[in-house]
């Protein structure tokens, strides 16, 4: 399967930001590119991601809103195949091959 981009938009969901992080990096893809946009968390996000520094690209700003999150998402993804995932959500393993198969 080819590379995607995740886009996880978040704000103020350190409690479920790595659920939704790990998720994605259990899927079986080409490539991985996930893209973690912090539209000015307060509670904690940043530091709840430091151990995953190494594998995703964090992007903070200055609260916006979702669509405002999900566009600096978009424009920072590197593949041609991009998945919104929400902050709270989380994929099965091996949903993305399920999805290609359809």
């Amino acid at each position: 399967m080819a590379a995607v981009s995740f886009i996880i938009p978040t704000y103020n969901r350190a409690a479920f930001i790595t659920r939704a992080v790990e998720s994605a990096l259990r899927q079986d893809v080409g490539g991985l590119d996930i893209i973690v946009v912090d539209d000015g968390s307060t509670d904690g996000t940043r530091q709840a991601l430091a151990p995953y520094r190494d594998r995703i690209r964090y992007v903070w700003q200055a609260y916006g809103g979702p669509a405002k999150a999900r566009n600096a998402g978009l424009a920072a993804s590197r593949e041609a195949y991009v998945v919104f995932l929400d902050s709270d959500d989380a994929l099965w393993p091996g949903a993305l091959q399920a999805l290609a198969r359809a």
